[in-house]
């Protein structure tokens, strides 16, 4: 699922498509995608026609298409949605669910998604900030992101320390890849006790959590495969930059212990033995 670097390229790329643009016309393709909007295609449809994109916004891994009316567009990309830029007259993409349209005739966007966990919903006042994402905490990146705040809240956790990590409700962004990358960084195990933490120790998480996004960014993301790409259609590449993730059996850049890959909440953790051993508190 994408990340915070996934979702903003996603919207720096959006910002020259759609801000200033007036909408002519919406196709929904299938009803899934914008299941969340409670009244329907129809109603989703009928609240956007001829109105006028702000710029597209993101806190965490969620994105947001504010208009000028103060309302906006609350999407998630989910496993596999896309957002591409299109010629008119372009041949649909295999997976197109929305389709956006415009007064001034040129290119259109396009929602894709294969997987469809993905979705678009109309937010209400939701310019700023839509209220369906209200709990959603700041992010590393946000330039009031309160670190001292995050740091009290993990700690109150009382849990592992990844799981802390994953909790949008702590600091928004970071989910598996990139929490794999950061914990390597910081030499911490991932279910050490969040509670046995100083605070010392958890501002370096987040720092490296925040250094390791900002390189992903650098080169377009993490693409595994053609699930995430940009709105041009382009992978990103920090992929060749993992030191942990995905690496299972590869030696650890630091020491050359074979990387390990553990079950996870569901997924896996990806960690180094000999610089990551297991603590003594543990929350698994």
């Amino acid at each position: 699922m994408p990340e915070l670097p996934e979702v903003e390229v996603v919207r720096r790329g959006l910002v020259e498509f759609l801000a200033g643009r007036t909408v002519e016309s919406v196709e929904v393709l299938h009803p899934r995608p914008v299941r969340r909007h409670a009244a329907g295609p129809e109603d989703f449809v009928s609240r956007l026609k001829g109105q006028v994109f702000a710029e597209p916004a993101r806190r965490g891994k969620y994105l947001w298409l504010p208009l000028t009316s103060g309302d906006a567009v609350l999407t998630h990309l989910g496993m596999s949605g896309q957002f591409r830029v299109q010629p008119v007259g372009a041949p649909d993409e295999p997976h197109l669910r929305v389709r956006f349209r415009f007064a001034d005739g040129g290119g259109e966007v396009r929602f894709v998604d294969q997987r469809m966990f993905g979705g678009l919903s109309y937010s209400e006042g939701g310019a700023e900030l839509p209220a369906e994402i209200a709990h959603i905490a700041r992010d590393p990146f946000d330039p009031l992101f309160d670190t001292d705040a995050a740091i009290a809240k993990i700690r109150r956790r009382k849990t592992g320390l990844k799981r802390a990590l994953l909790d949008q409700t702590a600091v928004s962004g970071i989910g598996n890849i990139y929490a794999d990358e950061a914990l390597w960084r910081a030499k911490l195990h991932y279910a050490r006790a969040t509670e046995t933490l100083k605070p010392l120790q958890i501002r370096a998480i987040l720092e490296q959590a925040h250094a390791v996004m900002a390189a992903a960014l650098t080169v377009g993301g993490t693409s595994f495969d053609a699930l995430y790409v940009n709105v041009n259609g382009e992978s990103g590449y920090f992929e060749r930059g993992l030191n942990v993730y995905g690496q299972e059996g590869s030696p650890c850049p630091r020491d050359g212990r074979p990387i390990r890959r553990e079950p996870f909440m569901n997924r896996s953790s990806y960690r180094c033995p000999k610089c990551q051993p297991v603590p003594r508190h543990v929350r698994w």
